[in-house]
């Protein structure tokens, strides 16, 4: 099991009814046996996003929790065999991704009377770690006022992304789950793990 079934599973057991994922055919087995409904969308493809992003309109109407989850690796091996195409396509999926989503759905959270985005994401993604000022996590909460968005690290989780080694994935998805909850008075522009607040 992944972390991010593991978040799903806890955040329907709260009250959402909604799981996203690319595959069909593990997307509606997930859903299923949680009880949730499925919408495929898969965050390198503009037209799937928008196309999910419509799905949800029609038939919830809003939402009230945006979990971006989607992450991969790449490839991995000597620096020398590493490309710009396969640096593109892991910051397609980690970096555009997560603007593909947040866009097309930001009209379906300001429907919503306490909106939430959670973007998954690793120590990397700390400014103190990366000196970088301009994190996409920080500036979204910037401009959203109206909007809860955090950015949360599931540490090193035991999943096939880590090769088994890790936390559980139970663990990995607290982070996620909290800032996934938070009432209308919790924090905004934050990016936190299981232990707490992490400098950005």
């Amino acid at each position: 099991m992944l972390f991010g079934a593991e978040t799903a599973r806890r955040l329907v057991e709260a009250g959402h009814t909604v799981v996203g994922a690319r595959d069909p055919e593990r997307g509606r087995a997930a859903a299923a046996s949680l009880g949730a409904r499925f919408v495929r969308i898969d965050v390198t493809d503009d037209a799937s996003v928008e196309a999910a992003a419509a799905d949800v309109a029609a038939h919830e109407g809003a939402i009230d929790v945006l979990v971006n989850n989607a992450g991969v690796l790449g490839r991995v091996g000597p620096v020398e065999e590493y490309t710009a195409a396969d640096m593109s396509a892991v910051l397609d999926v980690n970096v555009v991704g997560v603007v593909r989503v947040t866009h097309a759905f930001l009209p379906l959270l300001r429907k919503s009377s306490h909106p939430v985005i959670v973007n998954v994401s690793t120590g990397m993604g700390s400014f103190g770690m990366t000196q970088d000022p301009a994190r996409i996590e920080s500036q979204y909460a910037r401009e959203l006022k109206d909007m809860k968005v955090n950015a949360a690290d599931p540490g090193q989780t035991a999943t096939d992304f880590t090769g088994g080694i890790g936390h559980s994935v139970a663990e990995g998805a607290d982070s996620i789950v909290a800032l996934a909850t938070i009432g209308p008075d919790g924090p905004t522009g934050q990016f936190v793990d299981r232990s707490g607040t992490l400098p950005w």
